[in-house]
């Protein structure tokens, strides 16, 4: 008589001790603020002053290291890049360092400018600039007609540019050194009251707008959202999130 073969015993679950668990999950976030801080960065649109190339509530993915210097090795495996005229960046306020900002570069080291009845000039000749929006016909006296006599929004570090870096009635950009602008040249608080970009201020670059929600600039400039932009985002997703505009790759535009 035959004896029955016995069923051969379940294979345990594998079970995953907590001290490994911890580590993984520690590796994990360290790559995830790894990635998040130095190879992208989000970034909130709260003002005007680049519409309507970026408008107020635009979410930005910045690129931190299209500008980062270069490495022995890593110059030959990343592209970085120079800052070139018209390219779009985000830097930290001369005014305050804790506040980030992005315009569009329109002057680069040795650059002269100069702007006359609204109308940009670079190095003695007047730009073609289909990304500038003027929203009014009246010509301010500092704004429109730069550089000239500083008005009371001049800070004393755009004073102090326009005391020490004007010849011949144009603007000379120092070393190391931008000169950046809003697009809404009308209502753009930027190099023209507080002076240049310091290269070491120069964040990176925009990639692309990964959402955009219209929402007013109160509601974005606060660092935690309010209960009423919560109730605003939960409401109103669907009706106020700019879909046209979901993952909208950010261009500069070519200044010569």
């Amino acid at each position: 008589m035959k004896q029955k073969k016995r069923a051969a015993a379940p294979t345990p679950a594998k079970t995953y001790p907590l001290r490994g668990f911890i580590p993984e999950w520690t590796v994990n976030i360290i790559l995830l603020l790894f990635v998040t801080t130095t190879l992208v960065q989000a970034y909130v649109i709260p003002t005007g002053s680049m519409q309507d190339t970026l408008l107020i509530g635009d979410h930005l993915l910045v690129d931190r290291l299209a500008y980062a210097p270069p490495g022995a090795i890593s110059k030959y495996l990343l592209p970085y890049e120079t800052i070139k005229r018209g390219d779009i960046i985000v830097f930290r306020s001369p005014a305050d360092l804790k506040i980030t900002l992005v315009k569009r570069c329109m002057g680069v080291p040795g650059d002269r400018l100069k702007i006359v009845n609204k109308e940009l000039y670079l190095n003695g000749r007047k730009l073609n600039e289909p990304y500038v929006d003027h929203q009014t016909a009246f010509i301010d006296r500092y704004r429109d007609n730069f550089p000239g006599e500083p008005d009371a929004q001049v800070n004393a570090a755009g004073r102090a540019m326009l005391e020490h870096y004007v010849a011949n009635g144009e603007l000379v950009v120092p070393p190391d050194n931008y000169f950046a602008m809003g697009d809404n040249r009308d209502n753009s608080y930027d190099s023209r009251y507080w002076g240049f970009v310091p290269r070491d201020n120069i964040v990176g670059k925009p990639l692309v707008i990964y959402w955009s929600f219209d929402a007013p600039t109160e509601a974005l400039l606060n660092p935690v959202p309010g209960i009423d932009h919560l109730i605003d985002l939960t409401e109103h997703f669907f009706t106020k999130t700019r879909w046209r505009r979901t993952f909208m790759l950010v261009h500069g535009y070519p200044v010569n």
